[in-house]
């Protein structure tokens, strides 16, 4: 098993969204190194950290799990769509994403708050530079996030 953090801008879809709907799509994803996340790595079952970020308050806002196996993201067909891509087809399509459900809604867990954790210190998502939309967590950390988010 393998845990994730995947961010998410909360005016997008945020976690009251995840939890009235139960499950979607993690569409929208046009970084190569967090596609290939999704399609080589992610697995059904595997936790997710739901992050709300570019927001006011960005952090952790709640749980979340993988639900099926990478496939092509149909918003890269979609002309009308933001995230259109004119080299994608349906042979060849280059951007995939993973459905995700709702595990539970949590106190949100601030980015301050994850900073100032020297537990969370090597954390792939507080690194300076990292600007990736998901993230893969340690075991350890996947852990110690559990006993603070409850």
């Amino acid at each position: 098993m393998h845990y994730w953090l995947m961010k998410s801008e909360p005016e997008e879809v945020g976690i009251d969204d995840l939890q009235r709907l139960g499950q979607i799509g993690w569409f929208g994803v046009r970084n190569y190194q967090a596609r290939n996340f999704m399609r080589d790595v992610m697995r059904v079952g595997d936790g997710v950290l739901f992050y709300h970020s570019s927001c006011p308050q960005p952090g952790i806002a709640g749980l979340a799990e993988v639900c099926s196996p990478a496939y092509p993201d149909p918003t890269q067909f979609d002309p009308e769509s933001k995230y259109f891509d004119p080299k994608a087809t349906l042979e060849a399509p280059r951007w995939q994403q993973v459905d995700v459900r709702f595990v539970r809604k949590t106190r949100l867990l601030a980015l301050e708050a994850l900073r100032r954790d020297l537990l969370l210190a090597d954390m792939q998502v507080l690194q300076r530079g990292n600007r990736l939309s998901i993230t893969p967590v340690s075991e350890a950390h996947w852990r110690h996030l559990q006993d603070l988010l409850t």
